[in-house]
């Protein structure tokens, strides 16, 4: 079940309510903005009107003064003009003011009247208005409400209000609505971890078509999860592998010296039992240091030691390294590479890679058969094929293969056919340096064993 309090938490809500934030305090700044613009021009409008006004009835006689003051009272058809004609002591003449406005002094200035201007059976309004002194002695007060500038206020007031009303309230409500689904989301994730975290590491988070940033976090920590099954998996096949393979030269160990304690110095062979136990344990020691091998080539730490590599360079070492092997095995053994093919990688390790692949060709190749490396450069970058004319790989086994000590079962019965550790080193070397390794079949018979570069290669010609 949901909490408001849950809502609220989510980064959808705080996104939202920042939003908002944001845009009630901009939109009060434009507002004002509006506002104090609006306000200027109609205060320049006003004050436009009253000078206009001011230089009229000063360009009239004193006679005709009252008529102009009576006139322009009556065409004031809104009420928004006021006109005075007072004595010099402030005694009322003419128009429509009663009293001469205390803050207005008499300097022909226009000015803001803050405390209103009081008129005949009206409030008193804020207005804009101006003094002057006549030949006569007399002062004539022209003013005009700045009720419309007010009004503009309230106009812009409401709006902004309405304005946010309609608009943070709705984003409030839609934010509670948007953060539904991914609470909804979340709390389905956290029940797939529950027996993800009890050892159950074959489930995967679940993920929508939607593919949002929730599917895409799940996606990542489904990736994690394979691969964390997948070396847990090897860890326990290796474990597997390691009591099966270690226990027939362990086994064959102790009854060698079994018998050796059993005879003692009587023991007619016992320089050859011993020269056997010698060689047990010695391959028990090539096992582990093939396990150590494949350990520290997993160790990321190796990149630092990354640079330019030839590939054509490399590949034609290992080919003067084996062409001697095969040749005594009767194999045609050669090598294609493109004039230059560079990627970034350690060379030692790519040679040991590349010597582990030519040496398992030429030992599953029977005699008279063929063994070739190419080098390519494609679209994507650099790629070294292994192609020979062997018995080849069953599709069945092409993934298994991989796997530390796994020899199919056609391997077993041939003697001196390694530990299974081979293709588990050129797979971790590949690992290490971001490849790809694929196998395949040879078209010609046999298997194609392929490291594809992409990504990384420095090809300095077109493709051959």
């Amino acid at each position: 079940m949901l909490k408001l309090s849950d809502h609220w938490r989510s980064a959808t809500a705080r996104l939202i309510f920042i939003y908002g934030a944001f845009f009630v305090v901009w939109s009060s700044l434009l507002i004002g903005l509006v506002y104090w613009e609006t306000s200027r021009y109609l205060s320049h409008v006003v004050d436009e009107i009253l000078e206009q006004r001011a230089h009229y009835l000063l360009s009239l006689d004193r006679e005709r003064l009252p008529q102009a003051l009576e006139a322009t009272g009556a065409l004031d058809l809104r009420g928004v003009m006021s006109l005075g004609l007072f004595a010099s002591d402030g005694t009322p003449l003419e128009g429509n003011l009663q009293k001469v406005p205390a803050d207005l002094p008499a300097d022909g200035r226009i000015r803001e009247l803050p405390q209103g201007l009081l008129r005949d059976g009206r409030e008193p309004q804020r207005a804009r208005g101006l003094a002057m002194r006549l030949r006569s002695g007399e002062l004539l007060v022209i003013a005009r409400d700045t009720s419309v500038i007010d009004q503009v206020g309230v106009i812009l007031r409401h709006a902004l209000f309405w304005g946010l009303t309609l608009t943070v309230i709705p984003g409030a409500i839609g934010g509670l609505l948007l953060s539904r689904r991914p609470l909804r989301r979340v709390r389905e994730i956290e029940a797939a971890i529950a027996p993800i975290a009890r050892g159950d590491l074959g489930r995967r988070l679940p993920v929508s078509k939607r593919g949002d940033e929730v599917d895409l976090l799940a996606g990542i920590v489904n990736r994690m999860l394979g691969e964390i099954e997948r070396l847990i998996g090897e860890v326990k096949g290796v474990c597997d592998s390691i009591a099966h393979d270690l226990r027939t030269p362990l086994t064959r160990l102790r009854t060698q010296l079994h018998r050796l304690q059993q005879k003692g110095d009587e023991c007619a062979d016992r320089g050859l039992l011993l020269e056997r136990c010698v060689a047990d344990v010695d391959s028990l020691l090539d096992r582990f240091r093939a396990l150590l091998r494949i350990s520290e080539l997993e160790d990321l730490r190796r990149r630092a030691g990354f640079g330019d590599v030839d590939l054509g360079q490399t590949l034609r070492q290992v080919h003067e390294l084996y062409a001697p092997l095969a040749e005594d095995h009767g194999i045609a053994f050669r090598v294609e590479t493109p004039a230059r093919a560079c990627v970034r990688a350690d060379p030692n390790l790519l040679f040991e890679a590349f010597s582990n692949l030519v040496a398992n060709a030429i030992k599953f190749t029977p005699s008279g058969g063929k063994v070739c490396v190419r080098a390519s450069v494609e679209a994507r970058g650099a790629r070294v094929d292994i192609l020979d004319s062997g018995p080849g790989i069953p599709s069945g086994e092409r993934d298994i293969v991989l796997q530390r000590f796994y020899r199919s079962e056609r391997d077993r019965e041939l003697p001196a056919q390694g530990y299974g550790l081979g293709l588990s080193i050129v797979s971790a070397i590949v690992r290490l340096h971001g490849f790809c390794l694929q196998i395949g079949d040879n078209d010609g018979g046999g298997a194609r064993i392929s490291i594809c570069c992409w990504g990384q290669s420095l090809p300095s010609q077109p493709q051959f």
